[in-house]
């Protein structure tokens, strides 16, 4: 109905999903724990801006220093 369907790793394999889970831990570190949104709206700006700022802007060391879709482009 909502477009969202459960998913799971498989059975004793904790590291089906560990990019992921990577993610969402940096998400609640550098965007949800530091402050309190104000409305629905306000949350998905926020998140908006923290998804282009991680795909754009963040550098990771594992890629190079390069934010991903730098990483990306320079690899194709």
């Amino acid at each position: 109905e909502k477009g969202i369907s459960q998913s799971m790793s498989r059975k004793g394999n904790c590291l089906d999903n560990a990019v992921m889970e990577n993610f969402f831990g940096l998400l609640k570190s550098e965007l949800l724990y530091l402050q309190k949104f104000e409305s629905v709206d306000h949350f998905r700006k926020e998140l908006e801006e923290y998804i282009n700022y991680y795909n754009n802007k963040r550098i990771k060391t594992a890629l190079n220093n390069m934010s991903p879709v730098q990483y990306r482009t320079h690899a194709i």
